[in-house]
């Protein structure tokens, strides 16, 4: 972390803008804490901070001339309740990328009286409801919030909205809140992954078994069915692997299948021949 020292401040580049005003660049420079400003004596429009590790906004100086702060991408939770006091005539606030998260954490901004230009998006305070209303109803001087013009609509919505102060206490502790939604898996994916075939990786066995069967294929239909069986590793039922199991014993039931057969081959030609033997006529006596 760097302090924002006045010899930083001296040193840092300060130019005219593209709005012709005077503006001091202090951004990318890991400070946290914002100090010593006073050492610009009052002589700048606008002030980039960005891109720094500022937690808290607070600890100005008295700069009655400064219009435009520029302090997105910072770390800031908190903002000082009495910051209009010290900058009475800032106009323009990006606080785009910080760490806002609930509604009460803006009101400070309402001691801005000259405040019509605000940035608040990638912040989580703006996924809280009616946020944008809130916000108008909180700044009645603002004129653009998020890049987006306020509308003569939206401030009646939110004057309608926060017409009571308990109203408005209800939404800030609603904001208060931190809920967790639960991700509630599609049915439909659900019962798209269950019917999907989880991928296998082959062995070492099967990958070369395949490889061979690609080889020796005949047509692409059987090419494609082999290399999609690689991929997912799902064999198909007529490969036999080497050294398999269960090709062996089926190698083996055919084999006795044959042996069997042999046998009863043997056994029906041995009874045919104790047949004809037995049917023989018997030699004739000699007399």
């Amino acid at each position: 972390m760097v302090k924002l020292t006045a010899d930083l401040i001296w040193k840092s580049p300060h130019f005219f803008n593209a709005l012709k005003e005077r503006e001091l660049d202090l951004r990318g420079n890991k400070i946290a804490v914002i100090e010593n400003l006073g050492a610009t004596e009052d002589q700048f429009d606008t002030i980039d901070l960005s891109d720094n590790e500022i937690v808290k906004l607070d600890n100005f100086p008295y700069l009655n001339r400064l219009g435009s702060l520029l302090i997105n991408n910072n770390r800031i939770t908190r903002i000082n309740p009495n910051l209009g006091e010290f900058l009475p005539k800032l106009h323009t606030l990006v606080l785009t990328n910080n760490r806002l998260v609930n509604l009460v954490e803006i009101d400070p901004l309402s001691s801005l009286p000259k405040l019509q230009f605000l940035s608040l998006l990638d912040n989580n305070i703006t996924k809280k409801p009616n946020y944008r209303l809130y916000v108008i109803h909180k700044l009645k001087s603002l004129r653009v919030l998020d890049f987006k013009k306020v509308k003569a609509k939206e401030r009646l919505e939110a004057e309608n909205l926060f017409a009571s102060k308990e109203v408005e206490e209800e939404m800030k502790k609603e904001s208060a809140k931190t809920i967790t939604p639960k991700v509630v898996p599609n049915v439909s994916e659900v019962a798209e992954e269950e019917q999907m075939p989880k991928l296998v990786a082959p062995t070492p066995e099967q990958i070369i078994a395949i490889k061979a069967a690609i080889v020796n294929s005949q047509t692409l239909e059987e090419v494609a069915r082999l290399e999609k069986a690689l991929k997912t590793g799902q064999l198909p039922v007529d490969l036999i692997i080497p050294g398999d199991d269960k090709g062996a014993n089926v190698v083996k039931g055919k084999d006795e299948e044959t042996v069997s057969d042999i046998q009863n081959e043997s056994n029906v030609e041995t009874d045919n021949m104790d047949k004809e033997k037995n049917e023989e006529p018997a030699p004739m006596e000699q007399e």
